[in-house]
């Protein structure tokens, strides 16, 4: 099933354009003014809304919080020629994914679009293993049956009282952001503001004045002073997402923030004492980003006294039937249905699978199979992995560069791009991956189209 994309803007050449662009990969509805929005709210909630801020009967910040109100898991990613940094900031805090200023770079939008829908399955995936996370006792949370995944739970135990930074690494949809949940759960700051920034989605000079503040008059639009993150999360925990794609300038002056425990806004003269808990996530191979110049080697050991990693889904096979189970239990109950469970040749195709999309590709299999199948029990039949392979694919030998397991990954990227005829977007649909995910392992793996 295509991403559903709702395109809101009056000029209607625009529409047409982006209809057209669109088209081919995502489900695309338009409408042309506000009045037209706000109709829209009985209807299913698209993925992502593509939100002119200039409308003829509307201003679309004011619009973003009716959205974030009816759609809480739809991103908008605005777009507006008359752009200042003042209505980014503003729209940033009212829930705006991204913003884009007119005329823009079709391949740059598109490469938006893809990302906004991976956070928004990532924020659906990690909304379920809260869930499932709030069930745990003792020492172990039932949901993760994998030796290893006990274990990184009593580590985050121990460590979660303390104020120590922690790095939590891991592939896109292995559950980052669900650990660091649960540090700040478990924290003696847990009572304060837990806030989190996806570092990747900012541009520079946005990023810094949402971390470190701004006074008035400070850059074109700033028309009065404004808090930063680390001011807003006081007491609190906040969490710097995707490090690794903050630029490397900033990242020294974050060094600065975190060896001085000082903060000065942008534009500001004094500093102020900043207490708030760092934790840090990254889908990179920290020793990797450091060699390429993506993460300063001084800043990478400042905030990793303490590293998690969260290994992929393929390497802890036992939790793959504990999630089934949870996902299984909550679709059914969303779709009014009973269900008895999986069927063993079911359950041995999930197990052998091996999860490029991690956790969430889990979570969207299980949706699937629960809205079609007929009966009251899943079978292989009704999975959409059912004649996926899960071993060495003809034609496709393991590379000795890589690990077993890298390698029966690569050869399942391989079958999935030949089943597309090379198309990188349908692949990444029958993988249940991000495109972007998707380029960068076909990347890593020296994968030619």
């Amino acid at each position: 099933m295509k991403a559903k994309v709702l395109i809101v803007d009056d000029e209607k050449d625009l529409r047409l354009l982006l209809k057209s662009v669109l088209e081919d990969d995502y489900a695309v509805t338009e409408v042309h003014n506000g009045a037209a929005l706000l109709k829209s709210f009985s209807q299913d909630a698209p993925d992502v809304i593509l939100l002119d801020l200039k409308l003829p009967d509307a201003n679309g910040l004011t619009l973003l919080p009716q959205i974030k109100k009816n759609w809480p898991d739809t991103e908008v990613i605005v777009l507006t020629g008359q752009a200042t940094f003042e209505a980014a900031v503003q729209a940033t805090k009212s829930g705006a994914y991204h913003f884009i200023n007119k005329p823009f770079d079709t391949q740059t939008l598109l490469v938006t679009i893809d990302r906004a829908i991976e956070n928004r399955q990532q924020k659906q995936e990690n909304n379920a293993l809260r869930r499932a996370l709030s069930t745990m006792s003792g020492n172990a949370a039932p949901i993760f049956h994998s030796t290893v995944m006990q274990e990184i739970v009593r580590t985050v135990e121990r460590v979660a009282p303390s104020d120590v930074g922690v790095l939590i690494t891991g592939e896109s949809g292995a559950g980052k952001e669900v650990i660091a949940d649960l540090i700040h759960s478990l924290s003696p700051r847990c009572k304060n503001k837990f806030i989190k920034i996806n570092c990747a989605a900012l541009p520079r000079e946005l990023i810094e004045s949402e971390l470190f503040g701004s006074v008035k008059g400070a850059f074109t639009g700033s028309n009065s002073d404004r808090d930063g993150l680390f001011r807003q999360a006081e007491g609190g925990t906040l969490l710097l997402d995707e490090i690794s794609e903050m630029s490397v300038d900033t990242q020294s002056k974050l060094l600065r923030v975190l060896q001085d425990q000082e903060v000065r806004p942008v534009g500001g003269k004094t500093s102020y004492k900043t207490n708030c808990r760092i934790l840090a996530a990254t889908n990179r191979q920290p020793e990797a980003a450091i060699k390429d110049g993506k993460l300063r080697e001084d800043l990478f050991y400042r905030i990793s006294t303490i590293s998690v990693h969260l290994p992929p889904l393929r390497e802890r096979r036992d939790d793959i039937m504990p999630l089934a189970n949870a996902f299984l239990k909550r679709f059914a109950a969303q779709a009014d249905r009973d269900f008895h469970g999986f069927k063993p040749d079911a359950m041995e195709r999930l197990t052998a699978f091996n999860w490029p999309g991690n956790v969430r590709q889990l979570q969207n299999e299980i949706q699937r199979a629960v809205l079609l199948c007929e009966g009251g029990e899943i079978s292989a039949a009704d999975l959409s992995i059912a004649n996926a392979p899960i071993g060495p694919i003809p034609g496709a030998e393991l590379d000795p560069n890589f690990t077993v397991l890298e390698g029966i990954e690569r050869n399942v990227i391989i079958q999935a791009l030949k089943e597309a005829n090379g198309s990188r977007i349908e692949a990444a649909k029958r993988l249940g991956v991000g495109r972007q995910n998707l380029y960068n392992k076909i990347k890593s793996y020296g994968i030619e189209a």
